[in-house]
C-alpha cells in the first residue's frame, strides 16, 4: 500500500500518528491524530468526499504504516 495517497504514519513515542496527503509525489502533512475522528476531519477540512467511508471502509487510499490500523497509542507490554 506504498502507493496511497493518505499516508498515517507509524505511533509516535508520544502517542498520535502524523497524517499526510500525497499529491504529485510530494507529501503535505495534514496534523496529528489521535483517534479516527481525527483523522475523519483533516479529510473533510481538505474536502475529500466520504471520509467516513474512506476511514472506516477497506480503501486503498489510506495506507496505515508501521502499525495496526486505527490504533493511535503503543500497546503496553505486558
Amino acid at each position: 500500500m506504498e502507493h496511497a495517497p493518505i499516508l498515517v504514519h507509524r505511533i509516535s513515542p508520544t502517542g498520535g500518528r502524523r497524517v499526510a496527503i500525497r499529491i504529485h509525489g510530494i507529501d503535505t502533512v495534514l496534523g496529528i491524530a489521535h483517534n479516527d475522528a481525527d483523522l475523519i476531519e483533516f479529510l473533510r477540512r481538505i474536502d475529500l468526499p466520504d471520509p467516513e467511508e474512506l476511514v472506516h471502509g477497506d480503501s486503498a487510499a489510506i495506507a496505515w504504516q508501521g502499525g495496526r490500523p486505527h490504533e493511535y497509542e503503543e500497546r503496553e507490554e505486558t
